[in-house]
Order: C-alpha cells, then sequence, then structure tokens
C-alpha cells in the first residue's frame, strides 16, 4: 500500500515537531473565539518549557495558517493573544 494514499481518521494525531503541537493546541483554543495567555500558564498543558512557547510564538506570528497571533503586552511575562483567521 502507497503511504500517500491511506486514508485520515478523525482521531487526534500526535503533532511531530514542538512548533506543531503549539498550533495545534492554539488553534483547538481559538475554536471558541480569541483568547489571551501567557506562555508559564499552558506550558504542562502542551509539554513545553514557556521559554521554548516563547521562542516557538515568534515563529507562529509569521507562520500559522488558521489563527493569527499577536504580541499583546509584557508585565513579567510576554501575554500572546490568539484569535481564528
Amino acid at each position: 500500500m502507497n503511504w500517500f494514499s491511506m486514508s485520515t481518521t478523525t482521531r487526534s494525531v500526535e503533532p511531530s515537531t514542538k512548533a506543531a503541537r503549539l498550533e495545534q493546541y492554539l488553534t483547538e483554543r481559538a475554536e471558541e473565539g480569541e483568547f489571551y495567555f501567557k506562555g508559564k500558564f499552558i506550558s504542562d498543558d502542551v509539554g513545553l518549557s514557556p521559554k521554548e512557547i516563547g521562542a516557538l510564538m515568534v515563529q507562529l506570528t509569521d507562520d500559522a495558517a488558521d489563527i493569527t497571533v499577536e504580541k499583546w503586552s509584557y508585565t513579567s511575562a510576554t501575554t500572546w493573544r490568539v484569535a481564528p483567521v
């Protein structure tokens, strides 16, 4: 069987990279509307350190397809705004 022709299922598939895992988490959260967060408050949910989240968020501001990512404010840690496209 050609692996390109395998059908997709509705079960959740674990993203292969840290960036993909974070983007999937944020996209799912944004389905309910815009939200604000600090990396330290979602780090356990995505299995990444706040420092890793911060670095990946900068990347996602340019690369994310289904969400809008904006650096919102800084008070002891960066607050990010995420909204669906």
